[in-house]
């Protein structure tokens, strides 16, 4: 691990740092492009299948089974890209993926049973490129042990909620003002070719984890029980944006403005766009888990009155408010998968919490399209309030479980007393110079450690003051 000095120049690393980062762009600009049609293929499958089925019961069991599918399939494509790397998995995952969503498409056009829509999801779904989580990989191996890598997961938030503020605005259009179906190509088209730019970027890429090259015993990301808390509180992140996705068309529909779902949807994810970049802009002076804690009560509390809102401009505005309290949820826990996971095997740990968010987004819009079709659309939005606060329940009693592992702790303070002799022995010596190893500055006494072995820097990143 390289060595990290703090330094007042350090303190608020900014986005402008970041992207100075060697290579960066090179595979920033593409990922973007790839991950941009992820944010138009719920809503491209909603808006299809109930126009051809009448019924947004059928549409949600549809878009549901795709993102069941590619919940279960996400962490087995991060273990396979962890041990045989990116390219390797990526390309042929965006060639069969282009080919299962033109297929459901026709299917659809076809007036296919609502069954046999679900059965063709399953490919369209197990297969969607996994890109979130391999450039938030390349961004951990860039960044291994430096006080930016908090601000790289805030740019992240920020580039994934700028794809849903785009997406669904863009599938909408395509599919009210072009044709049915234009949204669901447009996603195909978009992902084979920004999947391909992807893939190319091979210089970027994390080195892989495969035993038989490495001899280590690899443990699944899984096997940690802090990244199962994270699962499970971002399963009630996954429910705000499925309960929103069906709940906001219905409430379209019912004012006779399905044109104002787009809107109201870019003005939700707008508000989590907006929170993400101030989350990496501010130097927090409290820990990421309280930091979690905090962020998802005021989501919680947020969600609960969306049921209420009777026109665009109060959903509007209460959607931009749900929206500002997803991003320090978000973003702290894809933050504190470098805390609780070894990196090799956080490409996984990510897809984990992907494919998290998707199924709890999948059992959102089942539960928010029946209660819709029964009820109305001011039910659909009690589906994000009940979920947000199950997972806020779970994550209090289980928060004890998000602290890092002792032995990682240990280790550093190990390291940094071994560190703070070797400098003594070296200063004591005639003719010593006062600078420690590699230049790196001299740690302190051990009777300080571990209170002062660290600083408080960005979102909360721990920032170790000699070599890890």
């Amino acid at each position: 691990m390289t060595s990290a000095v703090t330094s007042d120049k350090s303190a608020r690393p900014g986005y402008g740092q970041l992207l100075r980062t060697p290579g960066a762009l090179g595979f920033v600009l593409p990922g973007f492009a790839a991950r941009l049609p992820f944010g138009m293929l719920t809503i491209s499958i909603l808006l299809l299948v109930q126009h051809t089925t009448g019924s947004y019961g059928s549409a949600g069991i549809v878009a549901a089974v795709t993102g069941i599918s590619m919940a279960l399939s996400a962490p087995l494509m991060g273990i396979f890209t962890d041990r045989y790397g990116q390219s390797a998995v990526l390309v042929p995952v965006v060639l069969a993926h282009a080919a299962a969503v033109t297929g459901l498409a026709a299917l659809a056009l076809a007036d296919a049973n609502v069954w046999v829509l679900a059965l063709a999801a399953v490919p369209a779904g197990a297969s969607v490129p996994q890109v979130g989580p391999m450039v938030r990989a390349r961004w951990a191996a860039r960044l291994e042990g430096s006080p930016l890598l908090p601000t790289a997961a805030a740019f992240e938030s920020v580039t994934d909620e700028f794809t849903f503020v785009v997406g669904p605005v863009l599938a909408t259009a395509l599919c009210t003002g072009v044709h049915p179906a234009a949204g669901l190509v447009t996603e195909a088209t978009l992902t084979l070719l920004g999947g391909l730019l992807f893939a190319a970027r091979r210089a970027s890429q994390p080195t892989t984890h495969a035993p038989s090259a490495t001899g280590e015993r690899r443990a699944f990301a899984l096997s940690h029980p802090g990244l199962r808390v994270l699962i499970l509180a971002f399963l009630g992140i996954g429910a705000v944006f499925g309960g929103m996705q069906v709940s906001l068309a219905a409430f379209s529909n019912e004012i006779g403005n399905p044109g104002a779902n787009g809107l109201l949807y870019g003005v939700f994810a707008a508000g989590n766009m907006i929170a993400g970049i101030a989350m990496g802009a501010v130097a927090w002076k409290i820990g990421p888990r309280r930091r979690l804690i905090l962020g998802y009560a005021g989501l919680t509390a947020a969600a609960s009155v969306l049921w209420a809102a009777n026109s665009v401009i109060l959903l509007g505005a209460l959607g931009l408010v749900v929206g500002l309290f997803i991003a320090p949820a978000l973003i702290t826990g894809y933050t504190m998968v470098e805390q609780l996971v070894p990196a090799n095997a956080r490409t996984e740990a990510f897809t984990w919490l992907t494919g998290s968010i998707a199924f709890g987004q999948a059992i959102a819009v089942i539960l928010a399209g029946r209660l819709t079709d029964a009820h109305g659309s001011s039910y659909g939005f009690l589906v994000p309030m009940a979920a947000t606060a199950l997972a806020l329940a779970t994550l209090l009693a289980l928060r004890a479980k998000l602290a890092p592992k002792p032995a990682k702790a240990a280790s550093r303070i190990v390291n940094a007393s071994a560190s703070a002799s070797a400098s003594s022995a070296t200063a004591s010596a005639p003719g010593a110079e006062a600078a420690g190893p590699a230049g790196v500055r001299p740690a302190a006494a051990p009777s300080q450690a571990p209170r002062n072995r660290v600083n408080e820097r960005g979102m909360g990143h721990r920032v170790p003051v000699t070599v890890d």
